[in-house]
């Protein structure tokens, strides 16, 4: 059920990062607080793969470039920008993931978060089924 992987993640190009980047923080934000736990889940998912895949310092940057878009911007029309660039089914469900382990991160997975996973599920092309069972293996 789960696709992300290290090798995948090895796959993405640098636009793909970013907008792996941008949707997990649309996801740790999602709830109006940014949490130390969901910052710390963030990072170690996207620095796990590789120190040279993408150093603390690259993180860093990415994160500062994805929150002035994500500042300037409808969320519904950054989700848009993120499907196109992830345009491959297993990267954007990837991208779920991701946003859901940030979400879940914290301990807690609230309503209102459970319904941002399922929108930007629809947002991605991804099914609804299919996102709530990611939610289920990852959240519990």
């Amino acid at each position: 059920m789960l696709v992300c992987t290290a090798e995948l993640l090895a796959q993405l190009n640098n636009d793909q990062i970013d907008a792996l980047v941008e949707l997990m923080l649309l996801a740790a934000s999602a709830d109006g607080e940014l949490s130390i736990e969901e910052i710390d889940q963030l990072q170690k998912c996207l620095l796990e793969v590789d120190e040279l895949w993408m150093t603390h310092i690259d993180l860093e940057r990415r994160l500062r470039e994805a929150h002035n878009r994500i500042s300037g911007n409808e969320r519904a029309q950054r989700l848009t920008t993120v499907k196109s660039t992830l345009s491959a089914a297993n990267f954007r469900k990837a991208g779920l993931e991701l946003a859901i382990r940030v979400m879940a991160s914290d301990g807690i997975v609230r309503t209102s978060e459970r319904e941002l996973i399922l929108e930007t599920a629809e947002a991605l092309d991804i099914d609804r089924e299919v996102a709530a069972d990611m939610v289920k293996a990852i959240a519990g």
